[in-house]
Formats: C-alpha cells, sequence, structure tokens
C-alpha cells in the first residue's frame, strides 16, 4: 500500500513539474520572447519609453507573464526534486535549492520592472525629472533587471547540471534528454558568465548562444514532455 501511495505522489509530482515547465516555456516566450523583444530597444532609451507609453497594458502583460514564470520556477523546484529524490535525495535536494536560490534572483529582477512601470506613469514626484532623466532611469532599471537575470541563469544552469546528471544516474530517462539538460546547464553557465565579465565580446558570446540555443530550449522542455508520460524514478540509488 505504502509503494502504491509513494508511486501516485511520484506521479502527481511528474505531472505537476512537466506542466510548470511547459506552461513557463509557453509564457517565457510571450513575455520575454515577444513582448521584452518589442518595447526594449537596445541604446534608445527615448524609443523604449515611447514603446511602453504607447503599450502599457502589453508591459504589464510582459510583468503579469514574469509573475507566472516566478512561481513555476518555485513549483517546478519542489516538484523536481520529489521526482529525482529517489535517484539521488542530497543532489536533488542541492537541486532544487538551486532553483530556488535562482527563484529569489528572478524576483529582485522583477522589481526593477515594476519601477520601470511607475516610471511611465503621472506620477506627481516624478515632475521635478525631465524627459531624458525618465529614460535614463527607466533604461537603467531594465538593463538591472536583464543584469540581475543574468547572474541568476548561472544558478539555473548549476540546477540544470544536477537534473542532467540525475536523469543519467536515473536508468530511464532517455539519454538524449539527460545529455540536452546537461548542455542546457553548461550553455547557461558558459553564455552569462560571459556576459558578466567578458561583455566586449559580443561575437563571442553570440556564437555560444548559437551554439546551445537547441540544447538549451529542448533540454527542459524534453524533459517536461518525457514527464507528462513516465515516471523517471525506478530504483533508489542512494
Amino acid at each position: 500500500m505504502k509503494t502504491v501511495k509513494k508511486l501516485s505522489d511520484q506521479r502527481i509530482s511528474a505531472l505537476t513539474a512537466s506542466t510548470s515547465l511547459i506552461v513557463m516555456a509557453l509564457v517565457a516566450f510571450f513575455a520575454y520572447g515577444f513582448i521584452h523583444g518589442r518595447l526594449v530597444v537596445q541604446d534608445n532609451p527615448a524609443l523604449t519609453f515611447q514603446n511602453i507609453l504607447a503599450s502599457v497594458n502589453l508591459f504589464k502583460a510582459e510583468l503579469l507573464g514574469w509573475l507566472i514564470i516566478l512561481i513555476c520556477d518555485v513549483i517546478a523546484a519542489w516538484a523536481l526534486y520529489i521526482v529525482l529524490a529517489p535517484i539521488h535525495k542530497g543532489l536533488s535536494l542541492f537541486g532544487a535549492w538551486l532553483r530556488l536560490i535562482y527563484s529569489a534572483m528572478l524576483g529582485i529582477a522583477i522589481l526593477n520592472l515594476v519601477f520601470v512601470l511607475l516610471l511611465s506613469k503621472n506620477i506627481p514626484y516624478l515632475s521635478s525629472f525631465d524627459a531624458s532623466q525618465i529614460q535614463a532611469l527607466m533604461m537603467v532599471s531594465l538593463e538591472a533587471f536583464q543584469s540581475i537575470w543574468s547572474i541568476g541563469l548561472i544558478i539555473f544552469g548549476g540546477h540544470l547540471l544536477i537534473v542532467g546528471y540525475l536523469a543519467l544516474r536515473s536508468g530511464n530517462i532517455p539519454r538524449i534528454i539527460s545529455i540536452l539538460v546537461l548542455l542546457g546547464g553548461i550553455g547557461y553557465i558558459s553564455i552569462h558568465l560571459c556576459n558578466i565579465f567578458l561583455p566586449d565580446y559580443s561575437k563571442w558570446i553570440s556564437t555560444l548562444t548559437l551554439i546551445f540555443t537547441l540544447p538549451m530550449t529542448l533540454g527542459e522542455l524534453g524533459l517536461a514532455i518525457w514527464l507528462l508520460f513516465k515516471n523517471p524514478a525506478r530504483e533508489s540509488v542512494s
């Protein structure tokens, strides 16, 4: 009876993790890939400011999207821990904590988007600032969002390395998915370390991004789709 309940809990956790990861991927494509890329113009504060003022509701939708992503990240951290704990409880817990730390950093980054939203409103105390100053403040906040998120993604990459390693050890998750997750983790770490410490090497960063785009995209998504149908925890290894 206990074994049946344990298997049932594992299945629920697998479905929860899968749903969270898939929702997160879809919302991220909408919030960051579509809205953020459309509104924010790099090195052009005036145009970015005009875009956000003209599409405040769209920017609010992006902000809502990031909040959904944050919630899904927390849920995924817990669910993946339950799913992978039978393989190695200690490593699974460590991986969950890394994802929660990343989630906390994402939450801090999102606060900068809230500040951008405030700057787009006619708040009385902003009347002492001219348009160029408000635009500069907005771009600083957007850069702070990007920088804090980028640091968080290094930690997220560490989480993926642990998930990929445990997936390889499971003996049940397809090796191609496990390898993609591992490569995705390496990609996140290498790209965002370069973003922070070697920002002038943009061509090199672009090359790394091109190389790792596929595993970073398909790693977790492939795991999520597989979790819809299978339970990765076969036997307890440790």
